[in-house]
């Protein structure tokens, strides 16, 4: 049933690229069609000026100052031109920049682009002095040149568009999910709060019975395991105070709780209890929940022989703590990829722990978890930053 929503997905992905480009071609071509007819309609005007202005009168300068020849091609005009005798002085200009008829370079530069927009059109005349001519320089006018540009920003407003609403519905698919999530940890948490209970009542009662008192004790430290587990999911979707606490204690109190419940053949080392005490500000419930997944997916690398170290640093800005297997590694390609959810190598799961993790660093804690070092058969180190604190 996945594979074939996966499919019809696809073709449904497949069909609106399809329709937006046949969309996108017919408006082009449309569009293109109209500036080439405007474009032709524009030199017809033009070569009817030329053939007005021929048969207005006797030619020279003067016919340049003929008042029905203002009118021809002034009245509701939007198409740049210059109009030069035969030695390329100017007689008469419109819409054209009065710098570049001024500089001879620029204006030999402009005569020269106009003549590539449109070929010159020549008006001869016959003078006393013998018979000359005149040349029309022509460019395109702005509502020409608008329409070649306009599909190419119709086609942009649309990708922009297609863009913003594939962000809006990401985003609101994520709002749905978290909510989903929150709710799920909520719900678990309620769950749990019931059968927590009993049990706590049941290991006051095994401590009247003639038991073994360690075990007992053992029990009681699992139920108060259990019982911070129970405090970490109803904490998801609240607002999370963070505090000033000494970092050291808080991953130690994690490592000690772990260490005696790991195989025989897997090693915990924790540096943290013999260093100078280093300080941040956490929500202790949820950042010890992040050491313990994370030193329970390096158990689960190791499949129950090698070693774990937990390893606490410092610079002048900010605190490291490095957790660090010698199980079988992670290729480069998913180091990103681990934190994502839904995305697991493991036989069993769901592949929420690490996504969880990062959310808890990165969103509460405003801090960075990130692989740092991994190769196949030689290991893993997950390194999460958090921001200094001096007393």
């Amino acid at each position: 049933m996945k594979f074939r929503r996966d499919i019809f997905s696809f073709r449904n992905r497949v069909v609106v690229i399809v329709v937006g480009i046949l969309l996108g071609s017919i408006s082009l071509l449309y569009t293109n069609d109209m500036a080439r007819r405007l474009k032709e309609k524009e030199q017809h005007d033009v070569a009817l000026w030329a053939h007005a202005m021929e048969r207005a009168g006797g030619g020279g300068g003067e016919m340049m100052n003929d008042p029905m020849i203002d009118y021809i091609v002034d009245s509701h005009n939007n198409i740049p031109f210059i109009i030069t005798d035969e030695e390329l002085r100017i007689l008469r200009a419109h819409l054209i920049d009065e710098e570049e008829l001024s500089d001879p370079d620029r204006l030999r530069e402009l005569l020269t682009g106009l003549a590539d927009e449109n070929p010159p059109i020549r008006i001869d005349y016959h003078w006393w002095a013998g018979d000359h001519y005149h040349l029309i320089f022509y460019g395109q006018s702005s509502l020409l040149k608008s329409l070649y540009w306009f599909p190419y920003i119709q086609l942009l407003a649309v990708v922009v568009f297609i863009i913003l609403g594939f962000i809006a519905f990401r985003s609101t698919k994520r709002d749905e999910q978290n909510r989903v999530w929150i709710g799920l940890a909520k719900e678990t948490a309620h769950q749990l709060g019931t059968p927590t209970s009993s049990l706590l009542g049941w290991i006051e009662y095994l401590k009247t019975q003639p038991v073994d008192r360690s075990a007992v004790e053992e029990m009681q430290k699992d139920l108060t395991h259990l019982m911070k587990i129970v405090d970490r999911f109803s904490k998801i979707g609240s607002e999370t105070p963070l505090t000033p606490a000494n970092l050291n204690e808080v991953v130690g109190e994690s490592v000690m709780y772990f260490r005696k419940r790991i195989p025989r053949n897997v090693t915990l080392d924790y540096n943290g209890l013999a260093i100078a005490p280093l300080r941040a500000n956490i929500n202790t419930a949820l950042f010890e929940w992040v050491v313990e997944n994370l030193m329970k997916n390096s158990l689960d690398a190791l499949q129950g022989h090698g070693s774990i170290e937990v390893h606490i640093s410092s610079d002048e800005k900010h605190l490291y703590v490095d957790v660090k297997d010698s199980g079988k590694g992670i290729a480069k390609a998913n180091w990103k990829r681990i934190f994502e959810p839904g995305f697991t190598t493991k036989t069993r799961g769901w592949g929420l722990g690490l996504s969880l993790s990062r959310r808890i660093i990165e969103e509460y804690h405003q801090g960075r978890i990130a692989v740092v070092e991994s190769e196949i058969g030689k290991g893993t180190t997950i390194r999460i930053t958090l921001k200094r604190l001096f007393d």
